[in-house]
């Protein structure tokens, strides 16, 4: 074991070597006022800093969803596929085994979802049940590692909204990194709520979210999580050419919904992965055959349909034609061609 502890400088060196692009530390402080159950120190009690890690999510892995032509690259690539179940999990264990090397502690945080929290009692006095779920971009923020924009993505001066994020939590003591200033990088410009199909609500309605880290106070608009989850999750016929195939007919107004997130989840779950008696019409015997599929491309069994039309696509295209992140591509802009959406009937409206 060595004995002098490592530093910050060390401990990012070695997370960037192993293949992650982003880093920042939170000391435990920035946390306060955030609910036990999306505490670290829920977590570990002696929790002294957390460490936030992202890496891109691949431009390209959206290209055939944007076009219209392919899905599964983003599912398996980008989305819950190798990106959240290989190729952060491993340099995240790596790094958390470099500072155990020194004598500390290192919990590794696997992103979920606060929402996902079963209603369960505590299994000790003083202490919040189980699971307790950071809010990984809140973390992220407090880390420093950028900002949550308007339609509720994180986003980095480097990436923009295109990147996954992890952490650490650990009793070493380090030094927590300068946060992002409110809207130095989402620059409220609306890209994203006129992409999105519906969930993002545009500046002038005034719905708003807000939290304050330190002296700095963050807003994003108050994103419609049951339409968002719809529109992503296969449920929104306009944005699926799978649905028409299988459920030919099929009419489904998203914007007329008003379902919860959780509820949202509950439908488009069993309807898209689910299976039925096969029949010379269906013979796969899956409810939405492609969506079934998309699940088997995606480890860990999820899948992405919508393909973060406006949240994340129309959000990196504008902030990389004004110039306002770091990664740039020598095609020019992501949105090339005319964007398609379906109509009642499965043919394109747009």
């Amino acid at each position: 074991m060595n004995k002098r502890p490592p530093t910050k400088q060390q401990i990012k060196d070695y997370a960037l070597s192993r293949g992650l692009d982003l880093f920042g530390v939170a000391n435990i402080e920035r946390f306060d006022g955030a609910p036990s159950r999306m505490h670290p120190a829920g977590i570990f009690p002696e929790a002294r800093s957390v460490i936030v890690v992202g890496r891109r999510i691949i431009r390209g892995g959206w290209r055939g969803i944007e076009e219209g032509t392919y899905w599964p690259a983003y599912t398996y690539f980008d989305y819950h596929g190798l990106l959240n179940t290989l190729f952060i999990p491993l340099p995240l264990y790596e790094t958390a085994c470099f500072i155990e090397d020194f004598g500390f502690e290192a919990v590794p945080y696997y992103p979920s979802v606060p929402e996902s929290q079963p209603p369960t009692e505590p299994l000790r006095d003083g202490a919040p049940p189980p699971d307790v779920q950071l809010a990984i971009r809140i973390a992220g923020v407090a880390a420093g590692v950028g900002e949550i924009g308007w339609s509720k993505v994180f986003m980095t001066k480097r990436f923009g909204p295109r990147q996954r994020l992890a952490a650490i939590i650990t009793d070493l003591e380090l030094e927590p990194d300068p946060l992002v200033e409110p809207n130095s990088i989402c620059k409220l410009c609306m890209a994203c709520a006129e992409g999105c199909p519906g969930a993002i609500p545009h500046i002038k309605e005034g719905k708003t979210v807000e939290i304050r880290i330190e002296e700095k106070t963050y807003r994003w608009g108050d994103v419609d999580m049951g339409k968002c989850t719809l529109c992503y999750h296969g449920g929104d016929p306009r944005l699926s050419p799978f649905i028409p195939v299988s459920l030919p007919g099929y009419h489904f107004d998203v914007t007329k919904q008003k379902l919860s997130e959780d509820a949202a989840y509950k439908f488009c779950w069993p309807m898209s992965l689910g299976k039925w008696r096969k029949t010379s019409e269906f013979p796969s015997g899956y409810i939405i055959e492609g969506h079934a599929y998309l699940s088997k491309w995606g480890d860990g069994g999820s899948y992405g349909i919508g393909g973060s039309r406006g949240c994340m696509r129309s959000c990196f295209n504008y902030l990389e034609k004004q110039g306002l992140i770091e990664q740039t591509f020598k095609g020019g802009e992501f949105i090339k061609r005319p964007r398609w959406m379906l109509d009642a009937e499965g043919k394109i409206a747009e």
